[in-house]
């Protein structure tokens, strides 16, 4: 029994329920979670793309069930280790979108392979692909697929000329599975305003064409062309050149992406699902009180977390230490110790891998607990 199961599964069920909860601790609106899973489903078949969710964003089994039954044709994966858990809880149609390189973590690869379907993985260098096929068998070929740099030079090939020959390589090798090409522009899914977003997606499109038409060229046509993200995903489906969409935080929508005018109108088309629940903890200092969850309980690069609750919205939260935070605004006055606080998630994916559980809640009531299946399977 987990940590959290053992804390909290009485509260499953009962009525007002949240309010019990030990904090700090990650509290999941499991109807807000369905329905921005559905609207990005049903966008994904309106437009006739494929749609493969990240799972860096919510590192769950459950998730990725649910992700599944709504259409997805599987799940990406950023590592093997994150694959791994998957595949254990039953998931197919995995892709990994970082390369793997090492022998250990090769070996793990082809591991995965045999018992996991249609599972991929992305290479950028002639050595890996050598290095993948040795491993692989025939019998049981393993799928690729070319990583293209899209400008920022962390991984992925840097010419049309360098995918061609990594594509050709790959169909000569009957252990591999030729599957397409992956262009993840992960800088401009930040982009706040629209219309730099999609002047800077544009243009990477316009390069993307052009290692798709000299791979067509050379017979080497790629079937999937995967990539895009809850940033940009509207603008690739109106470009009409990616055909899979890796979309992740939608289901969450951090600050970081509410912050984003994904459509051009100003409108979130998902909403806020995750949050962080906070407990104070004093309350002895005049327009300010401290609550339990500190930088132990957030991604901590962006900007600090807001308060949640109507009555705190002109607050502000402050990092105090590990354990710590103070929120400050005139309305922490009628705040007493022992109150919940909810908080926003700054950064979804890195605050996710602090916790054990999600604790989903239909309103005020805890209904359900759920592993975070991959956490901390970074490698």
């Amino acid at each position: 029994m987990s940590e959290d199961l053992r804390l909290h599964g009485e509260l499953i069920g009962r009525q007002g329920s949240r309010r019990d909860l030990n904090t700090p601790v990650l509290v999941l609106d499991v109807d807000a979670l369905d329905r921005n899973i559905a609207r990005m489903a049903e966008l994904a078949k309106a437009r006739g793309v494929r749609l493969r969710p990240h799972a860096k964003t919510h590192k769950s089994v459950d998730i990725a069930r649910r992700q599944v039954a709504a259409g997805a044709v599987g799940l990406c994966c950023a590592k093997l280790g994150e694959a791994e858990a998957l595949a254990r809880g039953g998931i197919a149609g995995l892709h990994i979108t970082s390369p793997v390189v090492s022998a250990p973590a090769i070996a793990r690869l082809i591991a995965l392979n045999a018992a996991s379907d249609r599972l991929s993985v992305v290479v950028d260098c002639p050595d890996n692909v050598a290095a993948l096929a040795g491993a692989a068998s025939p019998e049981r070929p393993l799928g690729v697929f070319v990583d293209i740099d899209p400008g920022i030079h962390r991984t992925g090939v840097s010419s049309a000329e360098d995918a061609v020959a990594l594509a050709r390589q790959i169909l000569a090798e009957p252990s591999l599975r030729y599957e397409g090409v992956q262009m993840y522009c992960g800088r401009e899914q930040h982009i706040e305003d629209y219309a730099g977003r999609r002047a800077a997606i544009e243009a990477r499109t316009d390069y993307l064409r052009d290692v798709i038409a000299a791979l067509d060229a050379a017979g080497a046509h790629p079937a999937i062309v995967t990539g895009a993200g809850t940033g940009t995903h509207r603008i690739d489906l109106e470009l009409g050149v990616i055909n899979e969409l890796q979309v992740g935080s939608y289901i969450f929508m951090d600050d970081e992406y509410l912050a984003c005018d994904l459509t051009g109108e100003g409108v979130a088309p998902y909403e806020r699902s995750l949050f962080v629940d906070a407990r104070v903890v004093s309350a002895n200092a005049r327009g300010m009180v401290t609550v339990d969850a500190g930088l132990k309980a957030f991604a901590t690069e962006g900007k600090p977390p807001r308060p949640e609750d109507e009555a705190l919205a002109e607050g502000r939260y402050a990092f105090m230490g590990d354990e710590h935070g103070a929120l400050v605004g005139p309305a922490t006055a009628d705040l007493a110790i022992g109150d919940m606080v909810r908080l926003s998630t700054p950064h979804c994916d890195p605050t996710v891998d602090l916790y054990e559980s999600y604790h989903l809640v239909r309103g005020e009531t805890l209904v359900d607990i759920w592993p975070v299946s991959a956490r901390g399977r970074s490698r």
